[in-house]
């Protein structure tokens, strides 16, 4: 069964799909992770070898994600909603390789103090020293990354960053409309419920400005 065609074919079914098509799958994605690319003539859906193995079904669903981003429409379908729940659970699957003492110290105080040691370990790195994306958790590799910014910050700052990202893994996403949300209205009261809030966001931004004035006298003298 060709899965391109027939993932279109569930979505339009009284539309041609006018491509040749071709599914890759490879090593060189991460973890669980996907692309399409497309031309006129040709379409082409790259899966990282993960992959392979799972349910056509769920596949299918995966392959219309990328199919209505392709064609920049906002259609749900029962197979949609059995590969998002899939992702949901794709943390469960992960082995957890890695690990920093410090991320973990600061995981485990939270856990303790927020989610009654019910979340389950991901795994912890330090990502770049990001000014933007101070820190991030991928369903795909149920990994928290944080950035070397923080690596020297007080421990209620960077707690502050891991609830966030805890969250995240806690309350996974909701699906609408074609459209995932990660940040939803539950999300955004439940961020707020962390002990003073506002002051945390504050000293962050200090810190980053702080930050930022060492990069650039450092860029001086290089």
């Amino acid at each position: 069964m060709d899965l391109i065609l027939e993932a279109h074919r569930r979505l339009f079914p009284e539309n041609e799909f006018p491509y040749q098509t071709e599914i890759n799958y490879n090593l060189r994605l991460s973890d669980f992770n996907s692309n399409i690319r497309f031309n006129r003539t040709k379409v082409t859906i790259n899966l990282n070898l993960q992959w392979k193995d799972i349910d056509d079904e769920i596949k299918i669903g995966l392959i219309q994600s990328l199919l209505l981003k392709m064609l920049k429409k906002k259609i749900n379908s029962p197979n949609i909603e059995l590969y998002n729940n899939f992702v949901k659970n794709i943390p469960l699957l992960t082995p957890k390789t890695e690990n920093h003492p410090i991320l973990e110290a600061s995981f485990q105080r939270i856990n303790q103090q927020f989610f009654q040691n019910q979340l389950e370990q991901p795994n912890l790195i330090w990502g770049t020293d990001s000014k933007r994306k101070l820190a991030s958790y991928n369903f795909h590799s149920d990994k928290i990354s944080v950035s070397t910014l923080f690596q020297e910050v007080p421990d209620h700052i960077l707690d502050y960053l891991m609830y966030h990202e805890c969250l995240h893994k806690w309350q996974k996403f909701q699906h609408k409309n074609g459209r995932s949300a990660f940040h939803t209205r539950e999300f955004r009261e439940a961020e707020q419920k962390y002990p003073q809030q506002e002051m945390m966001e504050q000293e962050i931004s200090r810190i980053i400005k702080q930050k930022s004035k060492k990069f650039s006298w450092k860029s001086l003298f290089s």
